[in-house]
């Protein structure tokens, strides 16, 4: 799925895709742009083995989802540097999250991992390739200036010249075991068992 509307001199929000259905899943797939590229908005979503491209938080949304094994790439543009996630988790009851497993960051661009687009966003990387990409800080608070503590912005486990946590933002949350498991079993997304439930693929 691609948005060709963008190009290196001109950015404003077009949409690649646009999800709002929950026990969504997509394997293999391609989601191509440079802002706004996956709307992540709102349901339970499982993205596994896919390619996203993009320049500013080109992953965003309300939404609960695990990216597994997901390539993740910036593009070159006017606008430097970019933001790979914008999530927009409201309160501390939203169960709302993006969570990052062993997947890899890379591209021809400086990138911040994320930015809070509400005052509880949410955005854990765990097990993560990161490239030389990476801005030091991580994160910017952008709309939760003032909320920092409510903010879960995490990473554990990652490995590549970004993952150097010691320039990080003071306020990046570091997790307990017992935290990050809730995130990182699929349960934070699949309690009920539908993803077992879905058709194989062939």
């Amino acid at each position: 799925m691609q948005n060709t509307y963008n190009g290196f001199a001109n950015l404003t929000p077009a949409v690649a895709a646009w999800i709002l259905g929950d026990k969504s899943a997509f394997y293999d797939c391609s989601f191509i742009g440079f802002q706004d590229t996956l709307a992540d908005m709102l349901g339970r979503h499982y993205f596994k083995g896919c390619y996203i491209e993009g320049v500013v938080d080109f992953i965003f949304g309300y939404g609960q989802s695990i990216y597994e094994r997901c390539k993740i790439s910036t593009v070159k543009s006017l606008q430097k540097p970019g933001y790979v996630t914008a999530q927009g988790r409201n309160s501390a009851s939203d169960n709302g999250g993006f969570v990052f497993k062993s997947c890899t960051i890379s591209g021809p661009q400086a990138t911040y991992l994320g930015r809070a687009w509400r005052h509880s966003s949410r955005v854990i990387f765990y097990q993560t390739f990161m490239s030389d990409i990476i801005v030091p800080a991580g994160w910017r608070i952008w709309n939760a200036q003032g909320y920092e503590g409510l903010v879960t912005f995490a990473e554990s486990g990652c490995a590549g010249p970004g993952s150097d946590l010691s320039g990080r933002v003071k306020w990046e949350k570091q997790l307990r075991n017992d935290e990050l498991k809730t995130f990182i079993d699929i349960s934070y997304i699949d309690g009920e068992g539908w993803l077992d439930a879905q058709p194989p693929l062939d």
